[in-house]
């Protein structure tokens, strides 16, 4: 994995306040980036504009973004979420979530004829294209991620005859190729970056002419959030992750603090979610959030703390965020600059 992330800016020096050396220093460290990415950002504001341009309902298959307060937000202005094509009326609209979906749900849509907004995320559509790629050269693909989470669904089905999925190391041992010298790896864009090597090693000791992807196909937001928060885990007694139960890249974000060395880490949807037992001996609280999470949700986080002591906040900056996606091809020309309201 490259060290720096395509659309972003290291920051300049990161410095992580030490911890207090005397008692009574509560404090809370914040990392940056956090929240919302660009492909996140791009697949609500496609929702909100055709709530805009059609009225509702708009119907949206899966959940937009794997976030309970966006999901919700949206069911209340108008916005219908389904499991499978077949429960959209036939000739109704449609929105593919950020997550992307196979070839065979095109065509279902298609064979329906419902209208579509296509709103995978641009980096998960790469990892679709190098499926294809590679399928068309008639490599065996070893797909790293986890079972039954949508991306790996969408990706799996550009090429189901020749990807394997691979989750964990007994995936590894059971994994079986045509010919060694033609398989590629490559990865869900959600995963933690530690996570993902460890299996790529583990693959390449049984398969040692194994192909790396043409490019990381971690993206840039989740390795970014990773980094802020591997920066100050080791000086917080307790990280604080906003993020949903569903959301890969979220649950990633705790099990890497905890790797990085802080004592404790909690996912919450929500301030009032956090157990007040959890603050006991705490001095040091950091605070992050998933890829797909509204700062609005860690702003009443930190006004939470702020009420019980923790009111002094530094923030950790690792990396400053510039990229932004295009909307998707439907909707270009109804305000590409807009920037979600669910924020």
């Amino acid at each position: 994995m490259s060290a720096a992330s395509p659309g972003t800016e290291p920051a300049a020096s990161v410095t992580v306040p030490a911890r207090p050396t005397s008692g009574g220093g509560k404090r809370v460290l914040l990392a940056k980036p956090r929240g919302y990415c660009a492909g996140v950002d791009r697949a609500v504001v496609a929702v909100e504009k055709a709530l805009e341009l059609y009225g509702p309902p708009v119907y949206v298959r899966k959940e937009i973004v794997h976030n309970r307060h966006v999901v919700d937000t949206l069911r209340q202005r108008g916005v219908i979420f389904v499991e499978e094509t077949s429960e959209v009326p036939e000739g109704a609209l449609v929105v593919f979530s950020a997550h992307g979906v196979s070839p065979a749900v095109h065509e279902e849509a298609k064979a329906r004829d419902l209208r579509t907004i296509d709103a995978t995320c641009p980096l998960v559509t790469k990892v679709h294209r190098e499926v294809r790629r590679f399928a068309g050269e008639d490599y065996d693909i070893l797909l790293i991620g986890h079972e039954g989470h949508e991306e790996v669904e969408g990706t799996s089905g550009e090429a189901p005859d020749r990807v394997q999925l691979v989750d964990t190391a007994e995936d590894v041992r059971k994994v079986t190729v045509r010919d060694p010298s033609k398989v590629v790896w490559l990865s869900q864009t959600t995963l933690s970056v530690d996570e993902t090597m460890e299996r790529v090693d583990q693959l390449r000791e049984r398969f040692p002419e194994i192909a790396d992807p043409p490019s990381d196909d971690i993206c840039y937001a989740t390795s970014n959030r990773q980094v802020a928060v591997k920066a100050m885990a080791a000086e917080c007694d307790l990280v604080l992750v906003v993020g949903s139960r569903n959301s890969s890249n979220s649950k990633r974000l705790v099990e890497v603090a905890l790797q990085a060395g802080a004592r404790a880490a909690r996912l919450v949807d929500y301030a009032h979610e956090v157990d007040q037992a959890w603050l006991e001996g705490v001095e040091t609280v950091g605070v992050t959030s998933g890829a797909s999470v509204p700062d609005v949700l860690v702003m009443e986080l930190l006004e939470w703390l702020g009420e019980r002591g923790w009111g002094d906040v530094q923030e950790v900056t690792t990396a400053n965020e510039k990229i932004a996606f295009a909307l998707p091809r439907e909707l270009r020309g109804t305000g590409e600059g807009a920037r979600s309201s669910v924020r």
